[in-house]
């Protein structure tokens, strides 16, 4: 099974209000960047979004190493938040699940690559992360020029 790098980042302006999502995929010297953005959503849907169009990518099962500054997505991943919310019909202990169907749909590709989540802190000294911050804004930019970084 290969091993592939997923870098991921999400940003909005005002939450809700325009967004843009990135994902950065490395397999030995290969690179691959992904991006795109909506012109009302959240920040933890693009977070989310970025995780699943970096996953969608690969052409086949991978063990993939995730890197993300969300702690929201990391949490969910390493400390079986995603589980619990599926076992409980897609539903929070205390009540509704924000974006069900974003989660679902990472819990199938879940079933296809084995992942492990990754905490990096944002806006540090990570290139990558960097680098899909500056692409994530840059989407976001499209639909709110005018929208601070």
């Amino acid at each position: 099974m290969k091993t592939v790098i997923l870098y991921t980042d999400g940003a909005c302006s005002g939450n809700p209000g325009p967004g843009g999502w990135s994902a950065i995929l490395r397999y030995g010297s290969a690179v691959r960047e992904l991006s795109g953005g909506e012109a009302e959503t959240t920040n933890n849907r693009m977070e989310l979004t970025a995780v699943l169009e970096g996953l969608k990518a690969l052409k086949e099962p991978c063990a993939v190493e995730l890197f993300s500054d969300s702690q929201y997505i990391v949490n969910a991943l390493n400390n079986g938040w995603l589980r619990d919310w599926k076992r409980r019909g897609w539903k929070r202990r205390d009540g509704e699940l924000k974006n069900p169907g974003l989660w679902q749909e990472l819990d199938a590709l879940l079933q296809q690559h084995t992942v492990a989540a990754h905490w990096v802190k944002g806006h540090a000294d990570n290139e990558y992360n960097n680098r899909c911050d500056a692409l994530a804004v840059a989407e976001r930019d499209k639909f709110a020029p005018e929208a601070e970084p």
